[in-house]
């Protein structure tokens, strides 16, 4: 049987070797940690302590303001020393809660031991006791968003519309994007917890069957997942072939059900919902022990760094310590990304803090396209074959640079997702990616 994939894309070096074979450590938080307000896609939270506070670890510190919103807790126990605008990974300022660490670690009373034993029958029964209702408040409660870099609220996910009902939950253990291996070692570490978070999914949607699709350049994960699908018989394993970018939703749908989303349309219009594994993992601590999204497992990579690691990290933790942590730097980095160098956000300073989306930082000694000149467009219609969204960039490119809104939106300028693979495969280096970006906010700004 073929490996299931997408048309277009393009296979950039992975790099995976420097972390895939490496476990995930536990990284131990310093002094202090930044929580932002916002880590995710929706309206910030408001804070519900003030400077100086005593909170627990699991607390809850920021509230939710809209139904598109996520909540946020402290990830270690300690005091309350400020509330103030600081630095985001994202890019700019967000109001955020800083948390002088008093090492000890103690739990909010509302969290208990982990007590599901890893059975089979134990737990599809403790799946089937289980109310769908109950399983999305504790997401919610729990501040649970994407964890492959989107951030979107994840309880959002669990509510769609009664007239797109979910057939088929989709988890999404691609990891496509060069140098990351957090999902890759998830999947063998934490191989039980990933199945278990993924049927509480499938019973917060009513779905009925379950798919885990991972890409072949991870068979170790592969023929984990397979051994305990085994045991449970509406879930299964898609092996996908190893091209960027597998991982997208959409490709993803395409690639695993032959189901296609409709421009500007979301996966629930064809009756699925794609999870990251790492959510899965977050679900199952939240249902089972009341576990709010403290701490995530990051790849710190990068050919500048002196020893790339996978570790488990809190939220809030400064992205100087995890490099600290690594080893430091071979030398300078000319570039440091959060998440994965096709769509990464680029960092101009390493004291920002971990948050729920970071699924990576990675620092680079010189990037192939550092201190290289933007070219003109030779028309050599690469760009056009690769895209996985089947959309012209070096037209919305040229569009964008001229500010025709019109042509842009007949161009479909808003179903790109911004996944690189132009800029990437252009022989002139072009900046299509960020012509793009600038298109999509001038329709956005015009209506």
């Amino acid at each position: 049987m073929g490996l299931k994939t997408f048309k277009g894309g393009v296979h950039p070096k992975d790099e995976k070797f420097r972390t895939n074979k490496v476990s995930v450590t536990p990284h131990i938080a310093a002094e202090e940690v930044i929580i932002p307000l916002r880590q995710h896609i929706g309206a910030p939270c408001k804070p519900i302590v003030k400077e100086g506070d005593t909170v627990l670890m699991g607390q809850k510190i920021g509230e939710q303001t809209s139904f598109i919103s996520a909540p946020v807790h402290a990830s270690v126990s300690g005091t309350v020393v400020a509330i103030r605008p600081y630095p985001h990974p994202g890019g700019g300022e967000e109001m955020s809660v800083f948390i002088q660490n008093d090492g000890l670690d103690t739990l909010s009373k509302d969290i208990n031991a982990w007590n599901l034993e890893m059975v089979p029958s134990k737990v599809k029964a403790y799946i089937q006791a289980l109310q769908p209702k109950e399983i999305v408040e504790k997401v919610k409660e729990a501040g649970i968003t994407g964890m492959g870099g989107a951030a979107f609220p994840t309880h959002v996910k669990l509510t769609p519309p009664p007239e797109t009902p979910i057939d088929t939950v989709l988890i999404n253990g691609a990891e496509c994007e060069p140098y990351l291996t957090s999902d890759h070692r998830q999947m063998l570490e934490n191989t039980q917890k990933v199945i278990v978070g993924a049927l509480m999914i499938a019973k917060a949607v009513s779905a009925n069957k379950i798919i885990i699709a991972i890409e072949n350049n991870k068979p170790d994960a592969v023929a984990a997942m397979q051994q305990i699908c085994q045991d449970y018989e509406m879930t299964e394993v898609a092996v996908l072939k190893t091209k960027y970018p597998q991982g997208s939703e959409k490709q993803l749908i395409q690639a695993t059900t032959k189901r296609q989303v409709p421009s500007g349309g979301l996966p629930a219009a064809v009756g699925v919902i794609v999870n990251n594994i790492d959510t899965c993992i977050a679900v199952a601590n939240a249902v089972v022990r009341n576990m709010p999204l403290i701490e995530r497992v990051v790849t710190i990579s990068g050919d500048a760094v002196k020893k790339p690691a996978n570790m488990s990290v809190r939220i809030g933790v400064k992205f100087s310590e995890l490099f600290e942590a690594a080893g430091g730097f071979i030398e300078e980095p000319k570039k440091i990304v959060m998440g994965g160098p096709m769509m990464g956000i680029a960092q101009t300073n390493i004291d920002v803090p971990v948050i729920k989306g970071t699924s990576g930082i990675l620092a680079f000694k010189q990037p192939p396209t550092y201190g290289k000149e933007e070219g003109s467009c030779i028309k050599c219609s690469k760009c056009v074959q690769v895209c996985p969204m089947r959309l012209m960039p070096n037209y919305l490119s040229v569009f964008s640079q001229k500010k025709n809104i019109d042509k842009l939106k007949e161009y479909h300028i808003m179903d790109c997702m911004e996944c690189g693979c132009c800029s990437f495969i252009c022989p002139q280096r072009r900046f299509m990616v960020q012509h793009i970006k600038a298109g999509k906010a001038l329709v956005k700004q015009k209506g």
